[in-house]
């Protein structure tokens, strides 16, 4: 691996490691003590405290958790049918492949960021409609990505003598097409992921992600803006940890150089 695709490993684990970890701490993310607010750290509080006297420590490894943990299932419901659907296409061809990219072409028209807003829109604060608005704009990327590089592969004379010899769909896609779209999935899954932080930290400014007092580092960052100059580390706390995540997956997602 290479020394980008090391220290973005790293990073992850780092964060991975915190988010696991923070439990051991023992304070509850939610709990408020009004006598303790805005705390530097140090004491019981390593990390220190909000406007409200929660442990900043308990609720930023409670965000990274929810954060970094929805963020990955989003682009996994985005990845699994967009780059089904991108097969399908590629094997199949003809009508269905049009239709397939009619679909992908009127997603795509809408900015991803305004169709998650008209999804959360209807519930704010509800997971769901966020979950599934961040997957229907992610799923056209996977979609496109797997098309083409299976419709590029579909062309080559191996895969047309496999067919001339009778092999079915199975054994073209098993033997010829994943291993060409494997990597660019895994690619564009982290840069999905990466996408993910950034959109549901984004929507906690406008009001319809996620909201107070869930412990999510968009919203966090919203609740202590006011009091950026009593707590400027507690503002950026929050702020690194999702430049740390977004940072680690790019890297991760990197291509090797030769």
């Amino acid at each position: 691996m290479s020394r980008k695709r090391l220290l973005g490993g790293a990073l992850l684990a780092a964060v991975i490691a915190f988010a696991l970890l923070g439990p051991l701490h023992g304070a509850d993310p939610l709990r408020q003590n009004l006598s303790d607010t805005l705390l530097p750290p140090g004491g019981a509080y390593p990390l220190g405290t909000d406007h409200l006297g929660r442990d900043l420590l308990a609720r930023l490894a409670a965000g990274a958790r929810l954060s970094f943990g929805f963020a990955l299932l989003a682009a996994l419901a985005a990845a699994v049918p967009g780059i089904l659907l991108g097969l399908v296409a590629a094997l199949r061809g003809g009508v269905l492949e049009r239709l397939l990219l009619g679909l992908a072409d009127a997603v795509q028209a809408l900015p991803g960021l305004l169709l998650v807003v008209l999804f959360t829109a209807f519930a704010p604060g509800e997971f769901l409609p966020l979950y599934l608005g961040l997957a229907l704009s992610l799923w056209v990327e996977f979609f496109r990505i797997a098309r083409n590089g299976a419709a590029a592969v579909m062309a080559r004379p191996q895969v047309q003598a496999a067919r001339l010899l009778g092999f079915g769909a199975g054994h073209i896609l098993r033997r010829h097409l994943w291993p060409e779209v494997a990597p660019l999935a895994a690619t564009l899954f982290a840069f999905a992921a990466g996408t993910a932080v950034t959109t549901i930290a984004a929507l906690a400014f406008i009001g319809v992600g996620a909201r107070p007092p869930v412990p999510e580092w968009g919203s966090m960052m919203t609740e202590l803006l006011p009091y950026y100059a009593e707590a400027p580390l507690a503002l950026l706390l929050p702020a690194i940890l999702i430049f740390t995540t977004v940072l680690g997956l790019h890297l991760l997602a990197g291509r090797e150089r030769a």
